[in-house]
């Protein structure tokens, strides 16, 4: 004998029928997204020493960090691999420094594997 038969399955229809949708129409619906999500990597060039415990402690090796000055005039700078990354935060968590933090921003796909590389 089956409980659920076509009347319980034509039933739980009309009533998702006139329900209101679960999802939002993006990018035409307003994201909420919370305080504390772990987005896009941004970098503070100004207080890196370059001691490198970023790159060592990212998993997926999305980091890479580079002196482009003199040994006196240390000009770091970071590029961050998008496709890499997996959004752990482990390279912001272990920063002495606080240079790396986590932003909202969600939107960083792409058609291209180039444009996956971004300069922080």
């Amino acid at each position: 004998m089956i409980k659920n038969g076509p009347g319980k399955i034509v039933s739980m229809a009309l009533k998702n029928l006139f329900m209101k949708p679960a999802t939002i129409e993006y990018p035409n619906g307003k994201l909420h997204i919370a305080d504390n999500y772990r987005g896009k990597l941004t970098y503070n060039a100004e207080n890196c020493t370059g001691c490198g415990l970023c790159v060592r402690n990212c998993p997926a090796g999305a980091i890479k960090i580079v002196n482009e000055g003199t040994k006196t005039d240390r000009k770091m700078k970071a590029s961050l691999n998008i496709g890499r990354c997996i959004f752990c935060g482990q390279c912001v968590d272990s920063c002495p420094r606080g240079c790396l933090s986590c932003t909202q921003n969600i939107t960083l796909s792409s058609l291209s594997k180039d444009e996956l590389e971004v300069q922080l």
